[in-house]
């Protein structure tokens, strides 16, 4: 049974999530707090078995919190729960086991206190995405257990790594086929054509046995940073090894990539 704390600054939105928990089983104990300080003081003199967080809270933010909380109670689970995706690299940062998107529904949270309930039960379930790497130095490929995935269809390919160029962030259907077919209109032959290339992947990744990468949500597709390792997703974090690794190219197949590359570059020298 888990010990659970709630941290957002939205009160309505903080009793949401504290209901949402009262639905799902294995929640034995739930504290809320509307303010950071409030439940750091709270972990100091309690057992936290997980923490559920908003990112973006005056004073103190959610990434801060998570850290101050990891050195007071290293096992404490950290589920970010926000309605800004781009924070999600970050929150792997200060080992997140979860990142979910407001609305949140009382399904996706207990997917996520049933996979930290289960890594407990079986630590070697700990890191269920360490044998898949993502390559966008240069050109872009995966690789699961050191061997690269083959895609039937290069679209298919290219629909990946645009999602891998989302960092963890939603995007619609329409928006994924402008990207992978620039200049183009979304129109009923566009949805089937991309219909077409969503279900190649799928079948791909389900091949491969890593289809726990790839999220689909009301009409909303997205990546699951967590599941795997990322060249690009480690420079961003200041890895020392990947900004070594880094060339000058970014994904250099697709033309959209180009804008990546040159806040990379930025990335670099502002390192250096």
């Amino acid at each position: 049974m888990l010990k659970v704390i709630c941290v957002d600054d939205e009160k309505p939105v903080l009793q949401q999530i504290v209901s949402l928990c009262g639905e799902v089983a294995g929640i034995s104990d739930i504290q809320a707090f509307s303010g950071a300080k409030e439940a750091l003081a709270w972990v100091k003199g309690h057992p936290c078995d997980l923490a559920l967080l908003d990112v973006n809270m005056p004073g103190m933010d959610g990434i801060l919190l998570a850290r101050e909380i990891k050195e007071i109670q290293p096992e404490t689970e950290v589920v970010f729960i926000t309605g800004h995706a781009r924070y999600a690299v970050d929150a792997w940062a200060v080992h997140a086991r979860g990142y979910l998107l407001k609305p949140v529904t009382a399904e996706q949270l207990k997917k996520e206190t049933d996979y930290i309930m289960s890594i407990r039960k079986h630590p070697a379930a700990e890191h269920p995405g360490a044998h898949i790497e993502i390559k966008t130095f240069g050109g872009f490929d995966i690789l699961v257990d050191g061997e690269p995935v083959h895609f039937k269809r290069s679209k298919a390919k290219e629909l990946l790594a645009c999602l891998v160029e989302k960092q963890g962030d939603s995007i619609t259907r329409e928006q994924a086929y402008c990207m992978i077919w620039e200049n183009t209109h979304y129109d009923r032959s566009a949805q089937k054509q991309l219909d077409v290339v969503i279900r190649s992947l799928r079948t791909t990744l389900e091949e491969y046995g890593i289809s726990e990468i790839l999220s689909m949500q009301r009409g909303m597709l997205r990546i699951e940073p967590r599941m795997f390792s990322c060249d690009m997703y480690r420079m961003l974090l200041g890895d020392a090894e990947a900004i070594g690794e880094y060339r000058g190219e970014y994904m250099n197949a697709y033309s959209w990539a180009s804008l990546e590359e040159a806040y990379l570059e930025r990335r670099i020298e502002n390192i250096s």
